[in-house]
């Protein structure tokens, strides 16, 4: 059985739901979001609760289940609180920038600096040159974009030298332990 899909989704105030056969759409004061659910699902509200259904107890369904009640919990939060990740820099000269039209620039150590277009319904945050903040109402694409970014010039394990979430622990390693050098 899904334990998951089974929890009710509270409807926090200021949001509205609305099931159209398969599609869902979630408003809030951040936005609004849509799902198509597969036919598999079925979604009941009553009383500010979402309840997801299943057809079947086949694995598929039970997957499906647990997965679409996470996503649609997602969309809730999403268009009333927002969703947030926050990266950092590190390294000597490795600094972001926002340009005129809010995408973010990054110099870290490369020949020519990145860019990173902003998608629709993300904000890009620069404080310090060094400290990164991407929002937005949809947590998947908060995730892709952090993402990318971090993707950019990860934190690297001997220097720790890159772009890293805020609170991440790079583990570090030794550098070379030859023996000096004997002249003969």
């Amino acid at each position: 059985m899904s334990r998951i899909g089974k929890i009710p989704i509270k409807i926090e105030e200021g949001v509205t739901v609305n099931v159209d056969g398969n599609l869902i759409k979630v408003e809030g004061a951040k936005g609004h979001l849509d799902l198509e659910l597969p036919p598999r699902i079925s979604v009941k509200i009553s009383e500010n609760m979402i309840h997801v259904g299943r057809k079947s107890d086949s694995k598929v369904d039970l997957a499906f289940h647990g997965l679409y009640r996470s996503l649609i919990k997602n969309m809730v939060e999403g268009v009333s609180v927002g969703f947030v990740k926050e990266l950092e820099i590190k390294g000597i000269g490795y600094r972001a920038e926002l340009n005129s039209n809010k995408d973010l620039v990054l110099f870290v150590g490369y020949s020519h600096p990145v860019i990173i277009k902003k998608p629709e319904g993300i904000t890009f945050e620069v404080s310090e040159n060094v400290n990164i903040r991407v929002s937005g109402i949809s947590k998947q694409v908060v995730g892709e974009i952090s993402a990318q970014i971090r993707k950019v010039r990860k934190a690297e394990p001997y220097k720790g030298k890159g772009i890293m979430y805020k609170g991440e622990i790079i583990r570090r390693k030794a550098g070379k332990s030859g023996k000096a050098a004997s002249t003969s």
